[in-house]
């Protein structure tokens, strides 16, 4: 498992399994937010399992799956409830990281937070949100 952490509050990591729960525990998360579709690639493990696995770990679990179709105001919005829900350490996942720290960045902009911090950030950890750039803007309106 390759977590990345952006900040205190969150890391990103490509796909995890159920069995990684107790490690997720262990390095202090209190919540998962599952980025990737069902059945976007073969052998790839059920939502519903990683959820069941993340449950019985003691961590709450939110499905935001995102295609790659982009990115949509109820997913931004479902990801600032779960954040501000987490009451701890989110870990967001889907195939590779990107989606779900693009969805980090997105929401935590319509939070308030500053784009240029967001994408320095997200640089630190090897993600580029430049192609967001100006979705950041629109939604920190200006900050």
């Amino acid at each position: 498992m390759q977590i990345r952490p952006v900040d205190d509050t969150i890391a990103v990591a490509p796909q995890i399994l159920p069995g990684d729960m107790a490690e997720i525990v262990a390095a202090g998360f209190t919540a998962i937010v599952n980025n990737r579709p069902d059945d976007e690639e073969g052998g790839q493990p059920e939502g519903d399992a990683i959820r069941a696995a993340a449950e019985a770990a003691g961590l709450s679990y939110t499905a935001i799956p995102i295609t790659h179709a982009g990115f949509s105001g109820n997913q931004v919005d479902a990801m600032v409830t779960a954040l501000e829900a987490a009451g701890g350490p989110v870990l967001a996942f889907c195939r590779s990281g990107t989606r779900s720290c693009n969805l980090w960045a997105l929401a935590r902009a319509k939070m308030g937070d500053q784009p240029d911090r967001l994408m320095a950030k997200a640089a630190a950890t090897g993600y580029d949100l430049t192609g967001i750039r100006p979705m950041l803007d629109a939604l920190a309106g200006g900050r």
